[in-house]
């Protein structure tokens, strides 16, 4: 096979969820130049939008009945997936109030449940359906979008400037927990489609820039080995990686993108 053949995604069909965020629009964009059919599912889209490989379904992941219409609309107008990112997710905003970002212990039930039912129960939905389908039909590639924070626990020390500053913040749990959870689902359906050639792999990221405070980036770079957070275009590659022929024994693993972070 040819170093080309290897990472050759044209024609093939790939769900991303949450497309349109940050890290779904350079997944799309760089499946979409190689040749790939994307759908995208996304709870923000203003509507469903069609142009040429490329479908725009919006998509409450965590609702069965939206993930199952969403799943006849692609197949219909794409072709069946082959290839499937778990990408949408959440996180408490920075500028959350202290029911969300505060001490652990008077974090709000509702926050901690709201960040697991995106990040965990919509990436069980999603899997249901269209990895369901990809056993079905023998063969599919499922990445699972993961975080660094779902293996070691968040420095609060890195939060430090903001408590200086009199703002009661700390990293909240649910974020870790949830990408966790989602690693341990890897594993799961990894051995139990191993017999039906659906492989599952989790991308484990670390931090990316986005304009956070100097005083943050001080403190992260310094405990990065790279001395620097990633550009999200750092993501593309591993996840070509991981849905290409490229990868085509590799399943149940954990491919960790993070400058080091978690090497220390």
């Amino acid at each position: 096979m040819s170093y080309d053949e290897l990472f050759d995604l044209s024609g093939k069909t790939i769900v991303v969820t949450g497309g349109l965020g940050k890290l779904g629009q350079v997944f799309t964009k760089g499946l979409l130049n190689g040749g790939a059919k994307v759908a995208i599912l996304d709870v923000t889209a203003s509507h469903d939008e069609e142009t040429d490989n490329l479908l725009v379904v919006k998509t409450d992941i965590t609702d069965r009945n939206e993930v199952q219409k969403a799943f006849h609309r692609v197949s219909a107008v794409l072709g069946t997936p082959e290839g499937l990112i778990n990408n949408a997710g959440i996180d408490s905003p920075p500028d959350a109030s202290g029911t969300e970002n505060g001490p652990f212990e008077t974090v709000s039930r509702d926050s901690f449940n709201r960040v697991l039912d995106v990040n965990v129960t919509g990436a069980v939905i999603c899997c249901q359906i269209f990895g369901g389908q990809m056993a079905k039909a023998q063969g599919g590639s499922i990445v699972n979008i993961g975080s660094m924070y779902g293996v070691v626990s968040p420095d609060q020390r890195l939060y430090e400037f903001r408590r200086n500053k009199g703002e009661m913040f700390f990293k909240p749990a649910a974020y870790g927990a949830s990408k966790a959870a989602l690693d341990n689902l890897t594993k799961y359906l990894s051995t139990y489609w191993a017999d039906k050639n659906v492989r599952v792999n989790t991308l484990c990221f670390g931090g990316f820039f986005a304009d956070q405070p100097r005083e943050f980036l001080d403190g992260y770079e310094a405990k990065c080995p790279m001395r620097r957070m990633a550009d999200p275009s750092e993501a593309l590659g591993p996840a070509i990686f991981l849905l290409s022929r490229a990868s085509s024994y590799m399943t149940g693993a954990r491919l960790t993108i993070d400058g080091g972070f978690t090497a220390l």
